[in-house]
């Protein structure tokens, strides 16, 4: 058998013995992309310890992907790619320890902060699925009729905003103030107040006692319209020019009602007195 040129068996033996890796490979392998691992191999993080000569290429090996692992968990911990060099190079374990323990109490505040998060998106959920749950109002005028109903009105805010209804209910609990507060149970819903061109939000009141700001919407037949926010008080002076033309007067107040309809979107629901009484 003839023998085989010198360079194929130097190929041969420079051929990576165990497991080894190129950067497609280990990427693969911890669910990460081969630009990251050229960015850690970029700035000294973890480079791939084997080269080949017979190929020229860089290869990781078991051991390197331990670091890359290891990389990959203390990110998740939210430390830096300085702090966590710091901690592979680190010799003294009191140091490894201590920057370990700092980067735990960040995780946990972390995850706390995620859970609140979640908790709120729940509870928008749960509103939404409600408010979604109810019938659509018809377009154009309708009447409806309301039972009495206990609105407090706001001591500030007049008109509504994103930042307004984020903590709308929390503005009234702290109106009523602490030592009052177990007298008050509001429902989950915005609206205004509307009497001679003075505008005020208001809550509704499921239970509630006297105290400023407390007022009294009688029962009785309400002309209603809906409109987007744009049109609100074209929309409202149509209601009131109908509401007057029915009952030949005009009411001393109006109600314009917040209605969920997106995220960051609302319409409204234009509320006028008709007439007082018992439901026909």
């Amino acid at each position: 058998m003839a023998e085989q040129p010198a360079r194929v068996q130097n190929q041969k033996r420079d051929r990576p013995t165990g497991k080894c890796y190129t950067v497609g490979e280990a990427a693969k392998a911890l669910q990460t992309t081969a630009e990251t691992l050229r960015h850690y191999d970029r700035i000294g993080l973890v480079k791939p310890s084997t080269r080949k000569e017979w190929n020229r290429y860089r290869y990781y090996t078991e051991q390197d992907l331990v670091r890359l692992s290891t990389v990959q968990a203390l990110q998740i911990m939210d430390m830096s790619l300085q702090e966590i060099r710091d901690i592979l190079d680190c010799r003294d374990l009191r140091q490894v320890i201590l920057a370990l323990d700092e980067a735990a109490e960040r995780a946990d505040a972390k995850i706390a902060a995620l859970e609140r998060s979640k908790e709120k998106i729940a509870r928008a959920r749960a509103s939404y699925v409600a408010k979604a749950g109810q019938s659509d109002k018809p377009d154009g005028f309708y009447v409806e009729y309301f039972p009495e109903r206990a609105i407090l009105l706001s001591d500030s805010l007049e008109t509504p905003s994103l930042d307004v209804l984020s903590g709308y209910l929390r503005h009234f609990e702290h109106q009523v103030g602490e030592a009052r507060r177990g007298e008050f149970d509001f429902e989950d819903a915005a609206g205004i107040y509307y009497r001679n061109g003075v505008t005020r939000m208001y809550a509704l009141c499921r239970r509630y006692a006297a105290i400023d700001g407390l007022t009294i919407l009688p029962a009785g037949r309400y002309l209603c319209a809906t409109c987007p926010e744009e049109k609100q008080q074209q929309v409202l002076e149509e209601v009131q020019t109908a509401a007057r033309k029915i009952c030949g007067t005009t009411s001393e107040f109006a109600l314009q009602i917040v209605v969920v309809v997106g995220i960051l979107r609302w319409d409204y629901e234009i509320q006028v007195l008709l007439d007082t009484g018992e439901e026909v």
